[in-house]
């Protein structure tokens, strides 16, 4: 975050909104939902906050009335990944991602059991390209590889995904009118690209049929973060 919020009228939160609390301490990650004030409600807490005190962060976000996703994108064997989803299934947080492979994410879901804890699949990160996936070993391009990562998905119970604004729709459509579909990659007109491979703009990605989309640095990174939290919920606010 470049500098501290400037002072204007209080921006109402859009909960289809969610910002990325990628920063390496707690301190920093509270420093920066403060100068969001009540622009946003949604955080997410990745492997970078992990590392540090996430948990306890993502326990005091929730103290405070936010929403909050986990997003460490569980990947191990069964019985592993089941545990963790148990664990964090007591957390009172409201979304995990696991990676989108069809024993992972059975156990996530068994593992979360009657909680509320939803469980999202990364089907392909935003940042990888059809050429990646190739020199990855993948014989299939992203759009191929989510689409059968999605009908896996809703095979195993999962409430959701995780996939780019291009493969929104298709989420959309193989998973019916409540099935979670969030966007990371979402960059708005304004904005750089950074290393989003398979960006859209806000409108874009709730258009083709997003739940929720994630929007970081050209929030975080503007000296005015709550004045472009304010600019991306305007924005979201053309798709009811």
């Amino acid at each position: 975050m470049a500098a501290a919020a400037l002072a204007h009228p209080a921006v109402a939160a859009d909960p289809r909104l969610i910002v990325p609390l990628d920063v390496p301490t707690a301190d920093e990650a509270r420093a920066m939902v403060a100068g969001l004030g009540e622009a946003v409600s949604f955080y997410k807490v990745g492997l970078e906050l992990f590392a540090s005190d996430g948990m306890n962060l993502a326990r005091e976000l929730k103290a405070q009335g936010k929403q909050v996703f986990i997003d460490w994108k569980l990947h191990d064997i069964g019985t592993t990944v089941q545990r963790a989803a148990a664990a964090l299934s007591q957390s009172d947080c409201d979304f995990l991602t696991v990676h989108g492979e069809p024993q992972v994410m059975a156990a996530a879901v068994r593992g979360r059991g009657p909680s509320n804890l939803k469980i999202l699949a990364v089907t392909v990160l935003t940042s990888l390209s059809d050429a990646d996936l190739k020199e990855a070993g993948y014989k299939e391009g992203a759009r191929a590889l989510v689409e059968r990562r999605i009908h896996q998905a809703i095979a195993a119970g999962c409430d959701g995904v995780i996939a780019s604004p291009h493969e929104a729709a298709l989420a959309r459509a193989l998973g019916g009118r409540d099935f979670l579909v969030v966007c990371p990659g979402v960059r708005p007109d304004w904005s750089e690209k950074n290393d989003q491979a398979r960006a859209a703009t806000p409108l874009e990605a709730l258009r083709a049929g997003a739940s929720h989309i994630v929007c970081g640095r050209p929030i975080t990174a503007d000296i005015d973060p709550q004045a472009a939290a304010a600019r991306v919920v305007a924005e979201m606010a053309q798709v009811g």
